[in-house]
Protein backbone atom coordinates (compact mmCIF):
# COMPACT_ATOMS: atom_id res chain seq x y z
CA UNK A 1 0.00 0.00 0.00
CA UNK A 2 0.83 3.27 -0.63
CA UNK A 3 0.62 4.74 3.19
CA UNK A 4 -0.86 2.09 5.40
CA UNK A 5 -4.38 2.45 5.02
CA UNK A 6 -3.31 6.50 4.54
CA UNK A 7 -6.51 8.41 3.32
CA UNK A 8 -5.94 11.56 1.80
CA UNK A 9 -7.84 14.11 0.76
CA UNK A 10 -7.67 16.45 -2.79
CA UNK A 11 -8.35 19.92 -2.93
CA UNK A 12 -9.61 21.73 -6.27
CA UNK A 13 -8.16 24.81 -4.91
CA UNK A 14 -4.34 23.93 -3.65
CA UNK A 15 -3.58 24.49 -0.14
CA UNK A 16 -0.79 27.07 0.25
CA UNK A 17 2.64 25.88 1.21
CA UNK A 18 3.87 26.32 4.53
CA UNK A 19 5.41 30.19 4.86
CA UNK A 20 3.07 31.91 2.78
CA UNK A 21 1.06 34.73 3.95
CA UNK A 22 -1.29 34.64 1.09
CA UNK A 23 -5.18 33.96 2.16
CA UNK A 24 -6.15 30.49 1.50
CA UNK A 25 -9.24 29.39 -0.07
CA UNK A 26 -11.74 27.35 1.97
CA UNK A 27 -11.57 23.89 0.64
CA UNK A 28 -14.41 22.93 -1.41
CA UNK A 29 -16.36 19.24 -1.46
CA UNK A 30 -14.83 16.67 -3.50
CA UNK A 31 -15.71 12.94 -4.78
CA UNK A 32 -14.02 10.07 -3.00
CA UNK A 33 -11.25 9.69 -5.19
CA UNK A 34 -8.53 6.96 -5.34
CA UNK A 35 -4.49 7.31 -5.97
CA UNK A 36 -3.45 3.71 -6.22
CA UNK A 37 -4.36 2.10 -2.67
CA UNK A 38 -5.31 6.03 -0.86
CA UNK A 39 -8.46 6.32 -0.12
CA UNK A 40 -9.38 10.11 -0.67
CA UNK A 41 -11.87 11.15 2.61
CA UNK A 42 -10.86 13.77 4.95
CA UNK A 43 -9.85 17.64 4.44
CA UNK A 44 -7.09 19.16 6.79
CA UNK A 45 -6.30 22.66 6.57
CA UNK A 46 -3.16 23.53 6.95
CA UNK A 47 -2.42 27.05 8.47
CA UNK A 48 1.06 29.38 7.83
CA UNK A 49 3.88 28.35 10.02
CA UNK A 50 5.77 31.11 11.67
CA UNK A 51 9.22 30.43 11.16
CA UNK A 52 12.28 30.79 13.55
CA UNK A 53 13.63 34.11 12.01
CA UNK A 54 17.60 33.71 11.29
CA UNK A 55 18.78 37.11 12.16
CA UNK A 56 22.25 38.45 11.42
CA UNK A 57 24.01 39.61 14.47
CA UNK A 58 24.74 43.23 14.36
CA UNK A 59 28.60 44.07 14.88
CA UNK A 60 29.14 44.06 18.50
CA UNK A 61 29.29 47.03 20.72
CA UNK A 62 32.17 47.54 22.90
CA UNK A 63 32.09 49.13 26.21
CA UNK A 64 35.18 49.87 28.48
CA UNK A 65 33.47 48.29 31.79
CA UNK A 66 30.07 47.41 32.81
CA UNK A 67 29.08 50.60 34.31
CA UNK A 68 29.60 52.31 31.00
CA UNK A 69 27.21 50.00 29.55
CA UNK A 70 24.50 50.67 31.87
CA UNK A 71 25.40 54.09 31.61
CA UNK A 72 24.47 53.96 28.01
CA UNK A 73 21.58 51.51 28.12
CA UNK A 74 19.89 53.53 30.27
CA UNK A 75 19.91 56.53 28.50
CA UNK A 76 18.56 55.03 25.29
CA UNK A 77 15.87 52.89 27.16
CA UNK A 78 14.33 56.62 28.58
CA UNK A 79 15.15 58.02 25.19
CA UNK A 80 12.59 55.16 23.51
CA UNK A 81 9.95 56.02 26.86
CA UNK A 82 10.96 53.62 29.00
CA UNK A 83 9.69 54.58 32.32
CA UNK A 84 13.62 56.07 34.22
CA UNK A 85 13.03 54.82 37.91
CA UNK A 86 11.88 51.72 36.53
CA UNK A 87 15.37 51.44 34.57
CA UNK A 88 17.11 52.84 37.28
CA UNK A 89 15.59 49.85 39.57
CA UNK A 90 16.11 47.02 37.24
CA UNK A 91 19.97 48.11 36.31
CA UNK A 92 21.07 49.14 39.78
CA UNK A 93 19.65 45.42 41.06
CA UNK A 94 22.20 43.78 37.87
CA UNK A 95 25.44 42.52 38.82
CA UNK A 96 27.87 41.37 36.32
CA UNK A 97 27.31 37.57 35.78
CA UNK A 98 30.87 35.80 34.54
CA UNK A 99 29.30 32.99 34.17
CA UNK A 100 26.72 33.71 32.13
CA UNK A 101 28.66 35.16 29.40
CA UNK A 102 30.65 31.84 30.06
CA UNK A 103 27.74 29.21 29.33
CA UNK A 104 26.57 31.75 26.16
CA UNK A 105 29.81 31.01 24.43
CA UNK A 106 30.93 27.39 25.12
CA UNK A 107 30.32 24.75 23.09
CA UNK A 108 29.76 21.11 23.90
CA UNK A 109 32.70 18.95 23.27
CA UNK A 110 30.66 16.40 21.71
CA UNK A 111 27.23 16.75 19.29
CA UNK A 112 24.49 15.14 20.93
CA UNK A 113 22.92 11.69 18.89
CA UNK A 114 19.00 12.14 18.71
CA UNK A 115 18.29 9.32 20.47
CA UNK A 116 20.14 11.03 23.49
CA UNK A 117 17.68 14.10 23.50
CA UNK A 118 15.09 11.18 23.19
CA UNK A 119 16.18 9.33 26.04
CA UNK A 120 16.44 12.54 28.10
CA UNK A 121 12.92 13.29 26.91
CA UNK A 122 10.67 9.92 27.88
CA UNK A 123 12.77 9.30 31.25
CA UNK A 124 11.05 6.87 33.65
CA UNK A 125 11.18 9.68 35.97
CA UNK A 126 10.09 12.25 33.85
CA UNK A 127 7.36 10.32 32.53
CA UNK A 128 6.00 8.95 35.77
CA UNK A 129 5.43 12.50 37.30
CA UNK A 130 4.40 13.91 33.74
CA UNK A 131 1.25 11.41 34.20
CA UNK A 132 1.08 12.28 37.67
CA UNK A 133 0.87 16.44 36.86
CA UNK A 134 -0.68 15.52 33.55
CA UNK A 135 -3.77 13.68 34.98
CA UNK A 136 -4.08 16.98 38.00
CA UNK A 137 -4.42 19.20 34.73
CA UNK A 138 -6.25 17.51 32.31
CA UNK A 139 -9.52 18.89 33.07
CA UNK A 140 -7.74 22.82 32.61
CA UNK A 141 -5.77 21.25 29.59
CA UNK A 142 -8.46 19.82 27.46
CA UNK A 143 -10.08 23.17 28.08
CA UNK A 144 -7.28 24.83 26.38
CA UNK A 145 -7.15 21.86 23.63
CA UNK A 146 -10.25 23.16 22.74
CA UNK A 147 -9.68 27.07 22.68
CA UNK A 148 -6.44 26.21 21.14
CA UNK A 149 -6.32 23.34 19.03
CA UNK A 150 -3.03 22.15 20.62
CA UNK A 151 -3.09 18.86 22.30
CA UNK A 152 -3.07 18.83 26.13
CA UNK A 153 -0.70 16.46 25.93
CA UNK A 154 1.47 18.87 23.61
CA UNK A 155 1.07 21.85 26.00
CA UNK A 156 2.06 19.96 29.22
CA UNK A 157 5.43 17.75 27.19
CA UNK A 158 6.44 21.81 26.97
CA UNK A 159 6.14 22.25 30.44
CA UNK A 160 8.23 19.14 31.34
CA UNK A 161 10.59 19.84 28.92
CA UNK A 162 11.20 23.39 30.16
CA UNK A 163 10.38 23.32 34.23
CA UNK A 164 10.33 19.37 34.65
CA UNK A 165 6.51 20.11 35.84
CA UNK A 166 7.10 23.33 37.09
CA UNK A 167 9.97 22.10 39.72
CA UNK A 168 13.10 23.94 38.38
CA UNK A 169 12.29 27.31 36.98
CA UNK A 170 15.87 28.53 36.98
CA UNK A 171 17.90 30.15 40.04
CA UNK A 172 19.94 32.41 38.35
CA UNK A 173 18.63 36.30 38.67
CA UNK A 174 17.17 37.58 35.45
CA UNK A 175 18.24 41.32 35.38
CA UNK A 176 21.83 40.37 36.52
CA UNK A 177 21.75 37.42 33.16
CA UNK A 178 20.08 39.51 30.71
CA UNK A 179 22.68 42.52 31.50
CA UNK A 180 25.76 40.71 31.31
CA UNK A 181 24.65 39.18 28.29
CA UNK A 182 23.58 42.61 26.51
CA UNK A 183 27.20 43.49 27.85
CA UNK A 184 29.72 40.99 26.38
CA UNK A 185 27.13 38.18 24.71
CA UNK A 186 27.01 36.98 21.30
CA UNK A 187 23.70 38.82 20.94
CA UNK A 188 23.78 42.21 22.89
CA UNK A 189 20.99 43.62 20.44
CA UNK A 190 18.33 40.85 21.23
CA UNK A 191 19.66 40.67 25.46
CA UNK A 192 18.67 44.55 25.72
CA UNK A 193 15.46 43.89 23.75
CA UNK A 194 14.68 41.54 26.60
CA UNK A 195 15.79 43.77 29.43
CA UNK A 196 13.24 46.66 27.80
CA UNK A 197 10.16 43.73 27.96
CA UNK A 198 11.22 42.86 31.30
CA UNK A 199 10.85 45.98 32.48
CA UNK A 200 7.73 46.80 30.61
CA UNK A 201 6.11 43.64 32.47
CA UNK A 202 6.92 44.43 36.20
CA UNK A 203 5.74 48.25 35.26
CA UNK A 204 2.38 46.54 34.42
CA UNK A 205 2.39 44.21 37.23
CA UNK A 206 2.20 40.88 35.45
CA UNK A 207 5.99 40.11 37.47
CA UNK A 208 6.99 41.00 40.68
CA UNK A 209 10.26 42.42 42.25
CA UNK A 210 10.44 39.67 44.35
CA UNK A 211 10.08 36.94 41.74
CA UNK A 212 12.73 37.57 39.04
CA UNK A 213 14.69 34.17 39.20
CA UNK A 214 14.68 31.73 35.65
CA UNK A 215 17.34 30.86 34.07
CA UNK A 216 20.63 31.88 32.80
CA UNK A 217 19.12 33.05 29.45
CA UNK A 218 16.61 34.89 30.64
CA UNK A 219 13.56 32.36 30.22
CA UNK A 220 10.79 32.80 33.08
CA UNK A 221 8.76 30.46 34.69
CA UNK A 222 7.16 27.23 34.40
CA UNK A 223 6.97 27.25 30.32
CA UNK A 224 10.63 29.29 30.06
CA UNK A 225 9.25 32.05 28.07
CA UNK A 226 11.88 35.45 27.68
CA UNK A 227 10.38 38.23 28.09
CA UNK A 228 9.57 39.40 24.91
CA UNK A 229 7.35 36.57 23.72
CA UNK A 230 5.49 36.67 27.05
CA UNK A 231 4.68 40.16 26.39
CA UNK A 232 3.33 39.03 23.07
CA UNK A 233 1.80 36.01 23.49
CA UNK A 234 0.88 35.68 27.85
CA UNK A 235 -2.49 34.84 28.41
CA UNK A 236 -4.26 35.59 31.83
CA UNK A 237 -4.95 31.38 31.96
CA UNK A 238 -6.44 31.73 36.09
CA UNK A 239 -8.36 35.30 35.67
CA UNK A 240 -6.62 37.74 38.52
CA UNK A 241 -6.10 40.23 36.18
CA UNK A 242 -2.05 39.22 36.13
CA UNK A 243 -0.27 37.67 33.10
CA UNK A 244 2.56 35.40 35.49
CA UNK A 245 5.04 32.77 33.67
CA UNK A 246 5.44 31.03 37.10
CA UNK A 247 1.49 30.62 37.53
CA UNK A 248 1.05 27.23 36.30
CA UNK A 249 -2.52 28.09 34.19
CA UNK A 250 -1.20 31.97 33.14
CA UNK A 251 1.99 29.45 31.84
CA UNK A 252 0.01 26.65 30.18
CA UNK A 253 -2.45 29.24 28.67
CA UNK A 254 0.62 31.31 27.04
CA UNK A 255 2.22 27.74 25.80
CA UNK A 256 -0.99 26.79 23.99
CA UNK A 257 -1.83 30.40 22.64
CA UNK A 258 1.78 30.65 21.43
CA UNK A 259 1.66 27.50 19.50
CA UNK A 260 -1.67 28.45 18.05
CA UNK A 261 -0.80 31.77 16.98
CA UNK A 262 2.57 30.07 15.27
CA UNK A 263 0.67 27.97 13.06
CA UNK A 264 -0.61 24.94 15.07
CA UNK A 265 -2.94 23.00 12.07
CA UNK A 266 -5.23 20.88 14.48
CA UNK A 267 -5.70 17.38 13.82
CA UNK A 268 -2.51 16.56 12.76
CA UNK A 269 0.60 14.82 14.55
CA UNK A 270 4.02 16.53 14.92
CA UNK A 271 5.29 13.60 13.33
CA UNK A 272 4.36 10.11 11.65
CA UNK A 273 6.47 7.50 11.57
CA UNK A 274 7.02 5.46 7.96
CA UNK A 275 8.89 3.19 5.98
CA UNK A 276 11.15 3.55 2.81
CA UNK A 277 10.66 1.43 0.04
CA UNK A 278 14.18 -0.94 -0.78
CA UNK A 279 14.71 1.21 -3.75
CA UNK A 280 14.32 4.97 -2.69
CA UNK A 281 15.84 8.33 -3.77
CA UNK A 282 17.56 9.32 -0.55
CA UNK A 283 18.58 12.43 -1.91
CA UNK A 284 14.89 13.56 -1.32
CA UNK A 285 15.85 12.91 2.43
CA UNK A 286 15.41 16.78 3.85
CA UNK A 287 12.69 17.81 1.78
CA UNK A 288 9.12 19.07 1.85
CA UNK A 289 6.88 16.87 -0.09
CA UNK A 290 3.15 16.59 -0.56
CA UNK A 291 1.54 13.99 1.06
CA UNK A 292 0.51 12.82 -2.33
CA UNK A 293 3.89 13.20 -3.57
CA UNK A 294 5.55 10.49 -0.30
CA UNK A 295 2.81 8.10 -1.02
CA UNK A 296 3.61 8.08 -4.88
CA UNK A 297 7.12 7.17 -3.97
CA UNK A 298 6.48 4.41 -1.92
CA UNK A 299 6.65 5.80 1.83
CA UNK A 300 4.19 3.67 4.33
CA UNK A 301 3.14 5.30 7.58
CA UNK A 302 2.99 2.74 10.20
CA UNK A 303 -0.12 3.62 11.14
CA UNK A 304 -3.61 4.77 9.92
CA UNK A 305 -3.28 8.28 9.19
CA UNK A 306 -5.71 10.80 7.09
CA UNK A 307 -4.22 13.68 5.83
CA UNK A 308 -4.91 16.25 3.11
CA UNK A 309 -2.91 15.52 -0.34
CA UNK A 310 -1.51 18.76 -0.18
CA UNK A 311 -0.43 18.63 3.33
CA UNK A 312 3.64 19.56 2.85
CA UNK A 313 5.71 16.64 4.88
CA UNK A 314 9.41 16.79 5.36
CA UNK A 315 11.15 13.16 5.11
CA UNK A 316 13.52 12.96 8.18
CA UNK A 317 15.54 10.49 9.23
CA UNK A 318 17.18 11.59 12.64
CA UNK A 319 19.95 8.63 12.50
CA UNK A 320 20.39 7.88 8.96
CA UNK A 321 19.46 5.29 6.66
CA UNK A 322 19.82 2.54 9.65
CA UNK A 323 17.36 4.71 12.31
CA UNK A 324 13.24 5.57 12.64
CA UNK A 325 11.94 6.88 9.32
CA UNK A 326 9.75 10.64 10.20
CA UNK A 327 7.53 12.55 8.44
CA UNK A 328 7.61 15.76 9.74
CA UNK A 329 4.02 17.60 9.50
CA UNK A 330 4.03 21.73 9.87
CA UNK A 331 3.26 21.00 13.68
CA UNK A 332 6.65 19.61 14.25
CA UNK A 333 8.07 23.37 13.01
CA UNK A 334 5.58 24.85 15.27
CA UNK A 335 7.03 23.35 18.18
CA UNK A 336 10.41 24.46 16.48
CA UNK A 337 9.21 28.47 16.89
CA UNK A 338 10.16 27.58 20.72
CA UNK A 339 12.95 25.98 20.51
CA UNK A 340 14.43 25.96 17.21
CA UNK A 341 15.77 22.45 17.11
CA UNK A 342 14.80 19.44 16.07
CA UNK A 343 15.50 16.90 18.35
CA UNK A 344 13.84 19.20 20.78
CA UNK A 345 10.61 19.06 18.79
CA UNK A 346 10.86 15.09 18.68
CA UNK A 347 11.70 14.92 22.78
CA UNK A 348 8.83 17.06 22.92
CA UNK A 349 6.50 15.07 20.85
CA UNK A 350 7.81 11.52 22.11
CA UNK A 351 6.69 12.76 25.77
CA UNK A 352 3.76 14.06 24.82
CA UNK A 353 2.68 10.60 23.26
CA UNK A 354 3.80 9.24 26.57
CA UNK A 355 1.73 11.25 28.60
CA UNK A 356 -0.80 9.70 26.71
CA UNK A 357 -0.07 6.43 27.03
CA UNK A 358 0.91 5.63 23.79
CA UNK A 359 4.58 3.93 22.21
CA UNK A 360 6.98 5.87 20.92
CA UNK A 361 9.04 5.00 18.13
CA UNK A 362 8.74 1.30 16.80
CA UNK A 363 12.12 1.38 14.77
CA UNK A 364 14.95 0.86 17.06
CA UNK A 365 18.27 3.24 17.12
CA UNK A 366 21.82 2.26 15.48
CA UNK A 367 22.84 3.53 19.08
CA UNK A 368 26.73 2.02 17.69
CA UNK A 369 26.62 5.08 15.96
CA UNK A 370 29.35 7.39 18.12
CA UNK A 371 29.33 11.68 17.35
CA UNK A 372 31.96 13.38 16.50
CA UNK A 373 33.76 15.80 18.71
CA UNK A 374 33.05 19.93 17.97
CA UNK A 375 36.73 19.47 16.37
CA UNK A 376 36.03 16.92 14.10
CA UNK A 377 33.02 18.69 12.97
CA UNK A 378 35.01 21.39 12.26
CA UNK A 379 37.49 20.28 10.37
CA UNK A 380 34.69 18.13 8.73
CA UNK A 381 33.19 21.38 7.35
CA UNK A 382 36.49 23.30 6.35
CA UNK A 383 36.85 19.55 3.89
CA UNK A 384 33.16 20.12 2.87
CA UNK A 385 33.81 23.31 1.46
CA UNK A 386 37.45 22.93 0.16
CA UNK A 387 35.63 20.14 -2.21
CA UNK A 388 33.51 22.54 -3.00
CA UNK A 389 30.73 21.35 -1.06
CA UNK A 390 29.65 24.69 1.11
CA UNK A 391 28.57 24.37 4.63
CA UNK A 392 28.27 28.37 4.87
CA UNK A 393 30.94 28.52 7.82
CA UNK A 394 32.95 26.32 9.59
CA UNK A 395 31.88 26.65 13.65
CA UNK A 396 31.72 22.77 14.79
CA UNK A 397 27.42 22.73 15.06
CA UNK A 398 26.09 20.28 12.72
CA UNK A 399 23.43 22.17 11.48
CA UNK A 400 21.05 22.08 8.18
CA UNK A 401 23.50 23.59 5.36
CA UNK A 402 26.56 21.03 7.05
CA UNK A 403 23.93 18.55 6.74
CA UNK A 404 23.14 19.35 3.21
CA UNK A 405 26.79 19.48 2.18
CA UNK A 406 27.79 16.47 3.40
CA UNK A 407 24.39 14.76 1.72
CA UNK A 408 25.25 16.10 -2.00
CA UNK A 409 29.20 14.88 -0.71
CA UNK A 410 27.80 11.25 0.36
CA UNK A 411 25.80 11.42 -3.26
CA UNK A 412 29.53 12.29 -5.28
CA UNK A 413 31.07 9.22 -3.31
CA UNK A 414 29.49 6.04 -2.78
CA UNK A 415 27.98 6.32 0.46
CA UNK A 416 23.92 5.93 0.89
CA UNK A 417 23.23 10.25 0.80
CA UNK A 418 20.70 10.25 3.75
CA UNK A 419 22.69 13.27 5.41
CA UNK A 420 23.71 11.47 8.50
CA UNK A 421 26.80 12.52 10.30
CA UNK A 422 28.78 10.23 13.02
CA UNK A 423 32.03 8.86 13.26
CA UNK A 424 31.39 6.18 10.76
CA UNK A 425 30.04 7.98 8.21
CA UNK A 426 32.42 10.94 8.66
CA UNK A 427 35.66 9.41 9.22
CA UNK A 428 37.48 10.37 5.74
CA UNK A 429 36.48 14.09 6.37
CA UNK A 430 37.12 14.83 10.09
CA UNK A 431 41.18 14.15 10.17
CA UNK A 432 42.93 17.39 9.28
Amino acid sequence: MIFKKLHIALLLPALMIVGCTTQKTAPQATKPVRQGNVQVTQTITVKPVVRPTVVTPAPKPSYSSFSDWKSDFSMRAVAAGKNPNDIQRLLASANLNQQVISLDSTQPEFSKMSWDYADSAVSGGRVSTGQRKFNEQRSYLSGLESRYGVPAEIIASIWGMESSFGAVTGNSYIPSSLASLAYDGRRQKFAEDQLLALAELLQRGDISWSQLDGSWAGGMGETQFIPDTWLKYGVDGDYNGHRNPWATADALASTANYLNSSGWTRGLAPFYEATIPTSFDYSLVGTKQSAARWASLGIDTMDDVNLDANTPMELWLPAGKDGPVLLLSPNFDVIKVYNNSSSYALGVSLLGKALNGQTGLRKSWPRYERPLSTVQVTNLQRRLTSAGYDTKGADGIIGTNTRLAFQRWQADNGQTPDGFISERSGSSLTGW
